[in-house]
């Protein structure tokens, strides 16, 4: 089978692609459920080639999303193409290394999270400025229901009947799950969450930091066993990130539980721990999760189809912003190339993308160790190797956000 982006196959780029040729696509329908990183990429790609794109989201308004976010690599090419580079630079966080920092706030070790000759291939931004510049493109041809949400999907040779939890019912030739890591289409299509997902035994909660930043360039972080607290300068708008390990039995629609888990693991900790408490306890605006991997084995069933994290979930460590917007493209140019044949379609997409995220799951696992480790011996052999490698050499790693 020959899908785009493997050897000797050309990616469709930019235009109408091979699937709107002749109008092949211009009476197709698609519903993209999550107006995230995954879906509004692939919305854009879509109504681009031709097809009639809804998009769902059950988000009312901008959702807290975490720390900043990276785009690099495959993304930029595809970020440049959308005409969202420029405004994504503009918007960067300037961020350009993560430091270790003791009780009393001391350097102890540093790590560079991106090279100055290459910055111009790679930024991080705030997610809510890239979401935000993805929603304008994406909007200019599709239709976008807010605040509601996908209640029953019926399928059929034809195509697939949406219920929705608030609006009229609708008929769609395909029907995209972005809709992240608690994935409302992957529960009707594939079944409950508990069969695909994978907790790594750790959390994270992120909330607003109303501090002053003296070097807007440094991530720091604070360390215990088995615990980080991390303040980002985010470009001004400073954050707090919760990160730990533990075995607790988590229900991600429960809040409370969520704020409680932060405050009784970090309770008596150091360094700004007590003001970032405080910060915690306050806001109304905070994000907590526990840390997952998602592993569907198949992510197509009939017309419908999983991507982003609802499909592959790299969780906190991974590189999921990059990978959404990569997966985006990957599906609609398999849609592309077989205008007529979406099981064929989805295999492509499939096939390719993941070996794409093969080995951004495998680096996860090696950033959790490095960024959280479980010891005081840890921390103190973290430290040293660091300090050891010349500061050019440093591994480069950061914990990024949620991508849907």
């Amino acid at each position: 089978m020959n899908c785009p982006g493997e050897a000797g196959v050309p990616l469709v780029l930019g235009g109408c692609g091979v699937g709107c040729l002749n109008g092949h696509m211009a009476d197709r329908s698609v519903l993209v459920s999550g107006a995230g990183i995954a879906g509004l990429t692939a919305a854009f790609w879509l109504a681009k080639a031709g097809w009639s794109v809804t998009i769902v989201e059950r988000a009312a308004g901008a959702r807290s999303s975490g720390s900043p976010v990276d785009v690099r690599a495959g993304a930029v090419a595809i970020a440049r193409q959308m005409g969202i580079w420029p405004r994504l630079e503009d918007a960067a966080t300037g961020v350009e290394r993560l430091v270790f920092v003791n009780a009393d706030g001391r350097p102890q070790a540093t790590i560079r999270t991106r090279q100055r000759a290459n910055h111009h291939e790679e930024v991080e931004v705030a997610r809510n400025d890239l979401v935000g510049l993805l929603l304008e493109k994406a909007r200019e041809n599709s239709h976008i229901i807010r605040d509601d949400s996908i209640a029953a999907l019926h399928h059929d040779e034809g195509g697939t009947d949406v219920e929705f939890q608030r609006s009229p019912s609708g008929r769609f030739d395909l029907v995209i799950g972005a809709d992240g890591l608690h994935s409302g289409v992957r529960r009707l299509a594939f079944g409950p969450e508990e069969q695909f997902s994978r907790p790594l035994g750790m959390f994270v909660g992120t909330v607003r930091a109303p501090v002053p930043i003296e070097d807007p360039r440094s991530v720091l972080l604070y360390n215990e066993p088995g615990t980080s607290l991390t303040i980002h300068p985010a470009g001004g708008k400073p954050g707090f990130a919760f990160i730990f390990r533990g075995q607790h039995a988590f229900d991600h629609r429960d809040a409370d539980q969520g704020r409680r888990l932060v405050e009784s693991t970090y309770a008596g900790g150091g360094w700004l721990t007590t003001f970032a408490l405080k910060e915690w306890g306050a806001s109304d605006d905070r994000y907590f999760d526990a840390v997952t991997r998602i592993d569907v084995p198949q992510w197509a069933a009939g017309r419908v189809v999983l991507l982003g994290d609802a499909a592959s979930c790299i969780s906190l460590f991974g590189e999921g912003s990059s990978s959404a917007i990569v997966g985006a493209k990957t599906l609609t140019d398999a849609l592309a190339a077989h205008p007529n044949d979406h099981a064929a379609a989805f295999a492509c997409y499939e096939n390719t993308h993941r070996k794409h995220i093969r080995p951004l799951q495998r680096s996860a696992t090696i950033a959790s160790r490095l960024l959280v480790p479980q010891t005081r011996s840890g921390i103190t052999v973290r430290n040293t190797v660091l300090n050891a490698l010349p500061f050019e050499h440093k591994v480069r790693t950061a914990p990024s956000s949620d991508s849907h």
